[in-house]
């Protein structure tokens, strides 16, 4: 069964980031439209899916890797803080992270040596905190 639908995939686009938002889209109308007496939610759900599988099964690449390269480039702020938030927590674990009260630079000191000056990198002020 796997080999058949690896070969009914050939040729075709396939799944991509822009894909997995519409389903995540589809998920939450469907959310919605269980608690919601309208059915408009139940039907914007069913378009966002067909919508999703359309673009999954078609087999005019570049225009499906355009529109994704387009989702791309909108949400890249966006994915760039979460990234640097993600980074910032797993960071957290092993070291503080102070800003320089003169320019406001991020400063990344380990944790477990107690009330230590600091010299900021960017404006060399110092100031003293406890890692």
């Amino acid at each position: 069964m796997r080999e058949k639908f690896m070969r009914f995939m050939q040729g075709r686009y396939g799944a991509d980031h822009f894909c997995r938002f519409l389903s995540g889209v589809t998920m939450v109308l469907l959310v919605i439209s269980l608690f919601s007496r309208h059915r408009i939610w139940f039907l914007a759900a069913l378009l966002v899916l067909i919508y999703s599988y359309f673009r999954m099964f078609s087999r005019n690449i570049p225009k499906r890797y355009a529109e994704e390269q387009k989702y791309l480039a909108l949400t890249a702020v966006f994915r760039q803080r979460l990234a640097g938030k993600r980074r910032e927590l797993a960071q957290k674990k092993t070291h503080h992270i102070y800003k320089c009260p003169s320019c406001g630079q991020k400063v990344r000191v380990p944790r477990g040596h107690g009330r230590i000056e600091i010299r900021c990198p960017k404006c060399s002020a110092t100031f003293i905190k406890r890692s």
